[in-house]
C-alpha cells in the first residue's frame, strides 16, 4: 500500500481524523491563491486603500489646496453634470425608443443601402436632432442597435451636437456680428463628421467596436414598453456613471490649468489654434453653451475660437468617457485621435476661407 494512503472503509463516511483537513478545501499547489477573497476581507482592503488616500491627501495635498480651488472644482463639475444630465436623460430616452419602437426595416428605407453613401446622409440628419453630445452616444449605440452600420451611426453622433438648430442659433447669438462663424462652424463640423465616418468604413475593424445589445422587441405594446423600460434603466446607470468620470477630470483640468498658460500663446497663430483645440476637450462644455465662452476669448484669432466650436462638441473629456463606456476602450483610442486631428485641420482651413 502507498505511503500515506488510508484504506477504503477506515474512516466512517462523513467523519474527519482529528487535526486533518477536509480534502474538498485542499487546493493543488497550481490553484493556490486562485481562491478569491471574502467579501468582507475585500471590504477591509477597500476601507484600508480609502483611508490611506484620505491620509496622504490631508498631509501633502491640503495644504497646496485652497477654499478658492475647491469652491471652483465643485462649482465646474456640478455644472458640468447638471448641465450634460438632461441632454444625456433625453439620449438615453430616444436610444430606448429606437429600439423598441423604430423597425430595423425603417433605417433601410430612410438611409441608403450602401455605407458610403450612408454616411453623408446620416450627417445631415444630425442638423434635425436638437441635444448635446452626451445625448447623442446613447442614440448612435441605439442606431446600431438596429442594424445601422457603424460608420453611418458615427457620423450622426460627431454631427448631432455640432450642427443641430438650438446650436447654430447660439453661436449666431454669441457672435451677433459675425455670421461667417456660423457658416464656418457648420460646414467644419459636417466636413469633419462625414470624413470620420469614411475614414472608419475605409480603415475601421469590427473588432475594434463593441456594438450595444439590445434584446429583441416583442410584438405587443406592453412587451415593447417593457423593452423601452430595461433598455432607458441599463443606459442610464451605464452612461451616468461615465459622465460623473468626465465631469471630475473635466474640472480637475478647469482648476489647475492656470489661465496665464492660454493668454500666453495667443499670438502665435498656429499655436493658438492647437490650444484652444486642447481646451476645448478639457473644458467639456456643452454645445448649447460653448459659443459663448468661445466669444469671451477675445485675445484668440477667429481661426482660433472656430477650432475651439468644433473640437468640443466632438471630443472631450466626458465623451471620450461615455464613447469608451458605450463602444469600447479599442474604439475609443482608435477613433478619437482620428477625430481630434480631422476636427483641427479642417477648422484651420474653413477658418482660413471663410474668417
Amino acid at each position: 500500500m502507498p505511503a500515506g494512503s488510508v484504506p477504503a472503509g477506515s474512516v466512517p463516511a462523513g467523519s474527519v481524523p482529528a487535526g486533518s483537513v477536509p480534502a474538498d478545501d485542499i487546493l493543488p499547489p497550481a490553484d493556490w491563491g486562485a481562491r478569491p477573497l471574502a467579501p468582507g476581507t475585500r471590504a477591509a482592503w477597500g476601507f484600508a486603500v480609502l483611508a490611506a488616500v484620505l491620509v496622504a491627501g490631508r498631509v501633502w495635498a491640503a495644504p497646496l489646496i485652497g477654499a478658492r480651488a475647491v469652491d471652483a472644482w465643485t462649482t465646474i463639475f456640478v455644472a458640468i453634470c447638471v448641465q450634460a444630465l438632461p441632454f444625456l436623460v433625453f439620449g438615453v430616452a430616444l436610444s430606448a425608443a429606437i429600439t423598441a419602437f423604430v423597425p430595423a426595416s425603417f433605417w433601410n428605407r430612410v438611409l441608403p443601402r450602401r455605407p458610403g453613401a450612408a454616411v453623408p446622409v446620416a450627417g445631415a440628419m444630425g442638423a434635425v436632432l436638437p441635444g448635446c453630445e452626451c445625448a447623442s452616444v446613447p442614440v448612435a449605440g441605439g442606431l446600431m442597435a438596429r442594424g445601422v452600420a457603424p460608420a453611418a451611426a458615427l457620423t450622426f453622433l460627431l454631427a448631432a451636437p455640432a450642427i443641430n438648430p438650438i446650436v447654430l442659433v447660439a453661436t449666431a447669438v454669441a457672435f451677433p456680428n459675425a455670421p461667417e462663424m456660423v457658416l464656418g462652424r457648420f460646414a467644419a463640423s459636417l466636413a469633419v463628421a462625414v470624413l470620420a465616418g469614411w475614414a472608419w468604413l475605409l480603415f475601421g475593424r469590427g473588432e475594434w467596436i463593441r456594438i450595444p445589445s439590445r434584446p429583441p422587441a416583442g410584438t405587443g405594446a406592453a412587451a415593447r414598453w417593457e423593452a423601452f423600460r430595461q433598455a432607458m434603466r441599463h443606459d442610464i446607470m451605464h452612461a451616468g456613471g461615465f459622465l460623473v468620470v468626465g465631469g471630475a477630470a473635466a474640472a480637475t483640468i478647469n482648476v489647475a490649468v492656470p489661465a496665464e498658460w492660454v493668454g500666453g500663446v495667443a499670438g502665435i497663430p498656429w499655436l493658438s489654434i492647437l490650444v484652444l483645440a486642447v481646451l476645448a476637450v478639457l473644458m467639456s462644455i456643452c454645445s448649447e453653451a460653448d459659443a459663448f465662452v468661445a466669444a469671451s476669448l477675445s485675445q484668440f484669432s477667429p481661426t482660433a475660437k472656430l477650432a475651439f466650436l468644433v473640437v468640443g462638441p466632438m471630443v472631450d473629456l466626458k465623451l471620450i468617457a461615455l464613447q469608451a463606456g458605450f463602444f469600447g476602450r479599442r474604439f475609443a483610442v482608435r477613433f478619437v485621435p482620428l477625430t481630434f486631428v480631422l476636427a483641427v485641420a479642417v477648422s484651420a482651413i474653413a477658418g482660413g476661407v471663410l474668417l
